[in-house]
């Protein structure tokens, strides 16, 4: 049974996104003793990663530990190299697929809207995303869900590199991937699954 749940927002989101709070309000109306967790990511990657690994660590180093990982957009990504590192089973929300190759989308001033933060990626904070990035992964830990109107991301890369993975490609919506409260029930199914992978 799942113990931990570990929802990771994308760049320049916040655990308030609507997302993160769907999943959150789900799991709180079922009850029962998983525990969701939502971290506020720093805005630079290498401390992002390095929050997200002493979160999953600790969760894992619990008794009777079952982590599962739901990630959108970059914290997609950051799902996928958790996964790979530790052995777990994962839902992705329009992922970014090899995030180092979008430098331009990533270097330069940002704002988070949900913080207020302002701040300025350099090269050296994207060629940290090279360096996380997992030569191969095992394409049975994952749900990957896609819509095919991501004005953010095109949806065709994740599900090249995602390829053998449970893939739900729906026409339209958009990055914020429209709809995604009908899918928790199947979310959550997908994590509690105890299958190896």
């Amino acid at each position: 049974m799942l113990t931990d749940i570990v929802y990771i927002h994308g760049f320049i989101s916040s655990p308030q996104s609507l997302k993160a709070q769907q999943l959150l309000h789900y799991m709180h109306g079922l009850g029962g003793d998983c525990r969701v967790h939502i971290p506020a990511l720093p805005d630079f990657p290498g401390p992002a990663a390095e929050v997200l690994t002493t979160l999953v660590e600790q969760c894992l180093g619990q008794p009777h530990a079952s982590v599962g990982l739901v990630g959108s957009s970059l914290g997609g990504f950051f799902a996928t190299v958790l996964a790979e590192r530790y052995d777990l089973r994962v839902v992705l929300i329009n992922p970014a697929v090899r995030p180092a190759e979008l430098a331009s989308h990533f270097q330069g001033e940002h704002e988070n809207p949900y913080t207020g933060s302002r701040f300025t990626l350099a090269a050296d904070d994207v060629a940290v995303l090279t360096e996380l990035q997992p030569s191969a992964i095992v394409p049975k830990r994952y749900r990957v869900l896609l819509q095919e109107g991501d004005e953010t991301l095109d949806y065709r890369r994740a599900a090249d590199f995602y390829r053998g993975s449970e893939l739900i490609i729906e026409p339209g919506g958009d990055h914020s991937f429209q709809g995604f409260e009908r899918h928790l029930p199947g979310v959550l199914d997908f994590l509690n699954n105890s299958a190896p992978v």
